[in-house]
Formats: C-alpha cells, structure tokens, sequence
C-alpha cells in the first residue's frame, strides 16, 4: 500500500540517505524526541542510515553519555574559596593544592594531525551543501515545538503532522469520543445546503485521501520498525523451536522416570510401608493397653496416700499426688471416671499441709523440751529432713517461725525449771511461805544464787548447741535444694539442643507415609526397637511412654515413675550422714531457697538473742533490791567473768554478738565502778583527814607490793601470815633502789591504785571508766594534801600545832612517790585501751603535770621560811665584836635545824638544790644589809669582821652532812665597783 505522494518520500539512495542522517544546523537545532528504548537483546545489523541516533538502553547501557552528566560546568568553575578566577575547575575535586604538570605522551597512542581528517572532509563537504539546499526548498510548515520532530527521514516528518501526533498518537486514542470523532472527520466540510455538493464532495475525497496518506504513513513506519527488530523476531522463533525440542525430550524422560519409580514402589517400598503401618498400629494398641494400666493404677492413688499418711511419709504421699495430677492433666485428660478426682486430690493435698505444720510444731516441741543431759544433738534427724522437704514442695517457706516460737517457750521454762530446782535444795528456803519464785530467788545467798546462775548459762550453752544442729539439717536441706536448682539448669541447656536435633532426624522421614500418624511419631513412640524385640520384655517403650510392667498396678506408687512426670531425683547427704533424694518439682526460686537460707541463719541468731534476753531478765530480777551493788570486789569479778565466758560461747556457737547481755553486764559494771571509786575515795578522805604527816613505817606487805610492781607486773600479792610475822617494820620505802619517807596514807594509797589497776585486768570493759575514776581520785589526793600541809588545814582538822619543815618535806617525798608511779599506771592502761581511747591518757599528763607543780611549790615554800628568817635577822645585823655575831649564830643555829629536818627525808642531791636556793636568798639578805651599813669591800675593820663571820657562816653550812662540797660563792655579797 504504498503511497503515490510526494510529500513525504522514503530515501532509497545513498545519497538521500546520508542527507537525512546528517543533522542540523548547531544553532537552529532542537532537542529532539527520543524514540521508544530498544528493548531487543541486540541491535540490528545492516545499513548504518537505518539506526537511530538516540542511545539504545541496551547497547549503551555501560556507555557513558552526555546523558549521565550532573555536573554544572559553570558551577564547578566558580569554585567559591578560590580567590582567583584562573584556577581550574580541578581544584574542586583534587583541592587547592593541585599542580598543572605536563603529561608526558603516551608510547601507544599515535600523533593525530589535522591530514587525518581529510578523507572525511572531502566525503562530508558535498552531502553538508546538499543538505543546506534542501533546508531552503522545504521550509517547515507546522507550528508545533520542532523538538517533537524525528530524526528518521521523511517518516519523522510526515508523523510531524499536528493532527496525527495529536489524535491517532494519543496512548486513549478511542473513536467514540464525540471530540476525537469530529477532529477525525469534520462534518462542516460534509453540509450540502446551499449548492455546496462539488466542495463537499471534493473535501471529501481530500479527507479520504489524508487518512490513506496517513495510513501509508503508519505502515511505512511499521515496516521500518519491523526491519529494525528483524534479527530478534527470527531469533525468538529459532528459541521458540528449540524449546519446544527440549520441552518434548523432557517429557519423554518424566514419562520414563514415573515408570521406574512406580516398579521401584511395587517391588521396594509397598512392603516397607505396610511393616510401618502395622506397627502404628501395633503400638496404639499397646499404649491403649498401658492407659488401661495407667488408669488402674491412678485408681489406686487415694487408698495408697492414705496408707503413706498413716505412716507420716508425707514426702512420698505429696510426689504421689503429684504425680496422679500430672498424669490426670496430660495422660488422661478428658477421662469421664477421673473428673473429680482432681478437686479430690488437691482437698487431700490442702489436708497433707496442716498435717505436716502439725507434725512440725510437735517435733520442734520434743526437740527441744527433752532434758538437757541427753548427749544426742538431733532430735530423729530423717524424720527432720523429711518434714522440712514437705515443707518447701508445699512452698510453706514460715515453717521457721514455728520452731522460733517454741525456742522462746523453752527459754522460759529452761530458767523456770532452774529455779525451781535450786530452791527445792535450799531448806532455809520455805516454799509454802514463799510462793513466788522470784521471790524465792532473792531469799538466796550469793554463792547460791552464783551457782544457779551458773547452771542457767550451762543450760542455755547445750540449748543453743542443740538449736544450731537442728538448724544446720534445716539450713543443709534448703541449700542442697538451691544446688540442685542451679545444676539442673546447668544441664537444661545441652538437652533442649540434643531435642532439637532428634526432631530434625525425624521429620526427614515423615514424607515415606501419610496413613495415620507420621514416622516420626513411630519413631518417637519407640515403634523401631518393637522391631528388634518384643514389646513385652520392655517396662517402657520410650522415655516418653508409661510404665506397662504388670506389676505398675499393684504399686500404686509406682506411678511415680511415670515419665508423664517428668521427675529426675537426685541423691543428697546431709551434714548429718542423711541421704535424701531431691527431686525436680520443688519449684522454688533461688531468691527465695536463699532468703529462707537466712531467716533460718537469723533464727540461730535469734537464739543466741532469746537467751541472753532471759539471762538480763533473771539478772535484772535479783538485781532490784540492789543485791548486785552490795557485792565485794572479789564477787563482782567473779561474777563479770561468769558472764563474760558466757557471752564468748554463745558468739562462739552462733557466730555474732548478742548486746542484750553485755549491755546489763556494762550496766552492772559502772555501778560497781561508781561504788568502788566511792568506796576508795572516802576512805582517803578519813586517811587524810587524820593523818599527822610523820613518818611511818612500812610494813613488809606493803614492800612486798612495791616490789612485785617494780617486777613489770601490777597485782596484789597473796597474804602470807606466817613471812609478815617474821620480817619487821622498816623505815623507808625502797623503790628500785631508792629511798621513800612516807605517811601511812600513801602507803593505803599506793594499794589502792593497784587494787584498780587489778580490777581493770578482772572487769576489761570498765577501763576506762576506772581511769576516768583513777585520775579523779590522783587529783582528789594531790589537791587535799595541797590544802591540808601547804594551806595549813591539817592545824584545824587534825590538830597539829604548826606546819614544820619536816611536815613540807615528807609531803613533798610523799607526792614524789605518786609521780614515780604514774607512768607505770599509764602503761597498764595503754595496754588495755582501744586505739582510738589513747586520747584519754592525757589525764596521766596533767596529774603529773600538777604533781610537779605542788612538789615546786613546797620547795618555794621551804625556801620562803628561810627567807622571812634571813630577813628578821639580817634586818638587825651591825658590824661590831664580839666575831662571830650572834646574828650569825642564829643564822647558823637555824640552818643546822633545816637541816637536820629534811636530810633523812628528802635525797642529797634534792637537799643540795634546796640549800642553794636557801644560800641565795641569804646572800641578798646580807648585800643588802651591807649596802645599808655602807660596808665595803675595802680590806677595812668593818669588812674584816664581816669577812670573819662570812667564814664563820661558810665553815658551819659547810660541815653539815652532804653539803661539804657546796659551791657558796660568798664574793657576790659585796657591791661590784662601777
């Protein structure tokens, strides 16, 4: 159907075609339209006119086009942070940095010149003229965009035709539309009023003749498009057929392979699976069998917990239980005989937990109510671990508090039953007057009431040893279920993988059959050892089977093992020697098997609480009419030790310290403290307040104390009568070779001391109350003595007619004494003291510190006695004879006494000391009272007579015993010439 018009002629020659191929001009071209993407697996082979100059998606797929750019050039080249427009747009993508070096050609790429473009320029310079002559003979003619032209020849400019692209190019090309049918054929050109037929007809025939120029078009277009594609359409046909080829061989081998396989079913596998299929079979009848089995023995449960009940196995009836609902719930569920017996249980079960909170409560009550004397420690120790295992699979975790509430009932009647006992052996003791125990008890003596002290606290050690053994079973069995909680966990992990592998294994076979239940499940059922042996001779067929052994149902208990159970038991020894077997349905969180490990450690501590508690109520109850006040040091200590050895077992045995007891005990103590500080501190009060400040002797006890302290030890020495009898009275008191005047009063004091010291060693917890008692009663003596010598007070109080230089002295040997010993009292104290009470040693400075400051102050005072002298005598001193003067008589006469009053008491060197201070006030005395004389050193009458009796003064101080070699310096009584 091809078309006689010009308008649109199809190239046939060469030369029309290289002139449609060639493009326009660079500067009137239009983008033009792409046509549809090739989509053939290849691009045709022939004439290169043919093709389309757009990129095919195919060919050019991997090919980099111009239309893969993205970059804007003027963009890249106005690069923002180069400060000069010269750079390149390299910079952008190689940085600021980059460096235009030359390259250096390549060895394999030739040098093109201009005379390689020749021959095409010569080929292409005449089709370009004829290309522009055509330009100018056809102008374009429509007005749509130019860039909707195609590039292929006169097909793409006959398909530029508005009408044609615009309406039978519309992708809803459809005639029934009323607009498009009138755009296609307008029936304006077709009205024959008014003598317009020729037109009309000749219209008519123009519009026939348009839609067959158009439809040569079309098909001109097709044919082209055809012989583009022609190479793909005949390569899908050859595809097609050999396809075809390869779908009938196929066939022919499926066919094939049916057939063998139908032979291979016949003669291999229909056997096979018939075998399976009876032994499917064979094994649902056993297990209905074993149902039956099971249901006689579920039958049996009720009569068979009743007959464990009986004989108090409350373990055994709670996994029987246990067990049946278990078995009820998975194996026999649904049973129309068994739907009561569910509730029935679960009533029986409710029952079984009173009974065992019961049995409980009277095993913790003959536990610990048997008499004390019995050597046994646990009280039927498997019937212990049996109750306790009942309890915590019930989950009954307050079955402690019971055995808590009995340990205070028989705390109780431990003492009650004490003191009765006691009393009943007492006959000044009358009952029938008397009713009251506890008034019973204080009608005792110390020794008495000491020794049933004594067998409440011996009581209460064999009570609480008792307790802490029960306790220690109770505690074993929850830990050893702890444990056993923590392995099977441990070993849950490597089961659920071994599982899963077992199901993979299976479900690969379960296509060989689709006849009831799966091979798998044969295999799980143990169908595959029935095979290999009877069935009889197996007690279960799988471990996920019932028991079908036939004596299953005449032991009812053998439903436990079950495997509908699921239980694994494993064996257990207590730190009793015990074995008791934990099984996995004590389902009990470790949180809570620990908290109850705890409170049952608590409740041993509680214990320990409750005695001691009882031990303060009985101490407090003979305590009320001040009995413990009135005892004697030698009774306290006895007593503070008694309950300091109590105190240590009962940390001892439960492992912490109770304060309930101790506390009374630091009670008791400061009162006793309080009262003996009393006690001593009046009686050196009355010591002093009648002491006449003369030299006492000291008996041998009291030097045989001093020499056991210079030992290194501080305690009273046993008294021996017969040794003091013999040795007599001595006048001083020798102290690690030196020798002490003293008063009776230090001597009690010095014993005193030590008698605190003692008591510290028997009473530790009073240290430091007994040093803060110590140091009151130092500094009590210190300042009385202050007040009854140096204030004169003993003048009032004892009735002395005057303060001598002998009374100063020995007051002043006296307080020399204490200090010697404050030290060694400071050091028996450190020793017993906490670190952090060091600070309380101070007061040890401080005593001393004053001590030294009053022995200072009797000295001044000696020396003030002279001085007034000096000054009485000196005053009335003239230089005339008779030589010597009387004033130096006197003078001399007085110092003799001084002398002789405290040379045997104070030490030579503290005299020599005291005679200097002495000679230094008389020298002043007498330079001044020279000055006054206007007597000078001028080897005059008046200074040989003061010279004389100078040597007369020098000669008699210097013949007193100890004062021979004393430095008097006699030359600074003169006045220094200027």
């Amino acid at each position: 159907m091809a078309s006689s018009h010009g308008s649109s002629p199809v190239p046939q020659s060469k030369n029309s075609d290289a002139f449609f191929k060639k493009e326009m001009d660079p500067s009137k071209r239009f983008r033009p339209v792409q046509s549809l993407p090739d989509v053939c697996p290849k691009e045709p082979t022939g004439d290169p006119s043919n093709l389309c100059d757009s990129p095919s998606l195919v060919a050019d797929q991997h090919r980099w086009t111009i239309y893969h750019s993205k970059v804007n050039l003027p963009a890249a080249l106005n690069d923002p942070r180069l400060a000069k427009r010269e750079s390149d747009f390299f910079t952008k993508t190689w940085g600021v940095d980059f460096v235009d070096t030359e390259v250096t050609p390549s060895f394999y790429l030739p040098q093109i010149t201009k005379e390689h473009f020749a021959s095409y320029q010569q080929e292409i310079t005449p089709r370009e003229k004829i290309h522009e002559k055509c330009k100018n003979i056809y102008p374009p003619k429509d007005t749509f965009d130019r860039t909707l032209l195609y590039t292929h020849g006169t097909v793409r400019r006959c398909l530029s035709s508005h009408l044609l692209f615009q309406i039978f190019m519309k992708p809803d090309f459809a005639l029934e539309d009323s607009i498009t049918f009138n755009a296609v054929l307008p029936w304006s050109h077709f009205n024959t009023a008014g003598g317009k037929g020729n037109r009309d007809a000749a219209s008519s025939k123009l519009l026939q003749e348009k839609l067959s120029h158009y439809l040569d078009i079309v098909e001109v277009n097709i044919a082209h498009q055809i012989s583009l594609r022609s190479e793909a359409f005949f390569h899908a046909m050859t595809s097609q057929h050999e396809l075809q080829d390869y779908l009938r061989k196929t066939s022919q081998a499926v066919k094939l392979l049916r057939e063998k396989i139908s032979k291979i079913d016949k003669v291999m596998c229909e056997g096979s699976l018939r075998v399976l299929r009876l032994t499917l079979t064979r094994n649902n009848c056993i297990k209905a069998y074993n149902k039956l089995k099971l249901m006689a023995t579920v039958h049996q449960t009720q009569p068979t917990v009743q007959l464990l009940l009986s004989t108090s196995e409350f373990v055994a009836a709670l996994d029987l239980i246990a067990t049946t609902q278990e078995v009820l719930q998975q194996e026999l569920q649904g049973i129309h005989s068994f739907r009561h017996l569910g509730s029935q249980l679960c009533e029986l079960e409710k029952l079984i937990d009173k009974m065992m909170i019961a049995e409980f409560s009277t095993y913790a009550r003959n536990d610990l109510n048997r008499p004390l004397e019995d050597d046994c420690q646990i009280l039927e120790e498997e019937r212990l671990v049996s109750l306790v295992f009942g309890l915590l699979k019930q989950r009954k975790l307050n079955f402690y508090e019971i055995y808590g509430d009995e340990m205070i009932i028989t705390a109780k009647n431990i003492i009650k039953q004490c003191v009765v006992n006691t009393v009943s052996q007492i006959e000044e003791i009358d009952t029938e007057v008397v009713v009251k125990l506890a008034d019973q008890m204080r009608m005792m003596n110390f020794p008495q009431w000491f020794d049933l002290l004594k067998n409440i606290f011996s009581k209460f050690t064999i009570f609480l040893k008792r307790i802490k053994a029960t306790l220690n079973v109770i505690r074993s069995v929850v830990l050893l279920v702890l444990d056993k909680n923590q392995k099977s966990r441990d070993v849950e992990d490597p089961l659920q993988k071994d599982s899963a592998k077992d199901s993979a294994v299976d479900t690969e076979v379960a296509y060989l059959t689709h006849e009831g239940m799966f091979i798998s499940d044969a295999f799980g059922e143990g169908a595959l050892p029935a095979l290999a042996a009877d069935t009889t001779s197996q007690r279960n067929v799988s471990p996920s089977s019932e028991p079908c052994s036939s004596d299953s149902v005449s032991e009812p208990e053998g439903t436990t093992d079950s495997s509908s159970s699921k239980e694994q038991t494993s064996s257990s020894v207590t730190p009793g020697g015990v074995e008791i077997m934990i099984s996995d349905d004590v389902k009990l969180t470790d949180l809570e098997l620990g908290k109850l490990a705890n409170n049952i450690q608590d409740l041993l501590y509680n214990a320990s609480d409750i005695c001691h508690d009882r031990s303060v109520k009985f101490l407090m109850a003979r305590a009320k009419d001040g009995f413990l006040e009135k005892l004697n040091s030698s009774e306290f200590v006895a007593l503070s030790r008694l309950m300091e050895g109590f105190i240590l077992d009962t940390e001892q045995i439960c492992g912490r310290k109770s304060m309930s007891l101790r506390g009374a005990l630091q009670s008791q103590a400061n009162r006793f403290v309080n009262r003996f500080h009393e006690e001593r501190k009046t009686k050196l009060s009355l010591l002093l307040d009648n002491e006449r400040w003369k030299q006492a002797e000291v008996p041998a006890e009291f030097q045989d104390l001093v020499d056991s302290v210079s030992d290194g030890r501080i305690s009273l020495p046993e008294k021996k009568a017969a040794a003091a009898e013999e040795r007599k009275p001595t006048e001083f008191l020798v102290v690690e070779g030196q020798k002490y005047a003293t008063v009776g009063t230090v001597l009690l004091l010095i014993r005193i001391i030590l008698e605190y010291c003692q008591c510290v060693d028997n009473i530790p917890s009073i240290t430091t109350d007994m040093l803060t008692r110590l140091s009151d009663l130092l500094k009590y003596f210190n300042s009385r003595s202050c007040q009854l010598v140096l204030g004169a007070g003993a003048l009032q109080v004892v009735g002395l007619k005057t303060i001598t230089t002998k009374n100063l002295a020995l007051s002043s040997r006296c307080l020399q004494l204490i200090v010697h010993y404050i030290p060694i009292i400071r050091a028996h104290f450190e020793a017993r003291l906490q670190p952090k009470q060091f600070s309380m040693l101070r007061h040890f400075d401080h005593i001393t510190k004053d001590y030294h400051d009053h022995i200072a102050e009797i000295s001044a005072k000696l020396v003030a006695i002279m001085d007034s002298l000096f000054d009485k005598l000196l005053s009335k001193y003239e230089v005339k004879a008779p030589v010597p003067s009387a004033c130096f008589r006197n003078i001399c006469k007085q110092m003799a006494k001084m002398h002789e009053a405290i040379y045997e008491l104070l030490p030579e060197e503290q005299t020599q000391m005291l005679f200097l201070r002495i000679n230094a006030s008389y020298k002043l005395h007498l330079k001044r009272q020279l000055a006054h004389l206007n007597v000078v050193n001028d080897g005059g009458p008046q200074n040989g007579l003061v010279m004389a009796d100078v040597d007369f003064y020098t000669g008699n101080l210097q013949a007193l015993k100890g004062l021979n070699s004393l430095d008097l310096n006699m030359a600074e009584i003169w006045e220094q010439k200027r």
